[in-house]
């Protein structure tokens, strides 16, 4: 069985899930990934959990399809 190819969309979401999986996790420590990384611009904090949810919702969307 050949496996499908993931196109460049796919390769983005799956990369930001395991982002926010790994911030999630970490927040056992009270780190904050995302924050840590990106500090002191609050505005690029938010786009990047907006995307990371987004693309939650698009791995569940595809999940189910």
């Amino acid at each position: 069985m050949a496996k499908a190819k993931m196109s460049v969309l796919e390769w983005v979401v799956y990369i930001l899930v395991v982002i926010g999986a790994i911030n999630w996790g970490l927040a056992i420590w009270n780190v904050n990934l995302v924050t840590l990384i990106l500090g002191a611009v609050p505005i690029l904090v938010t786009i990047v959990y907006a995307l990371v949810g987004l693309s939650g919702l698009y791995m569940l969307y595809k999940l189910f399809k």
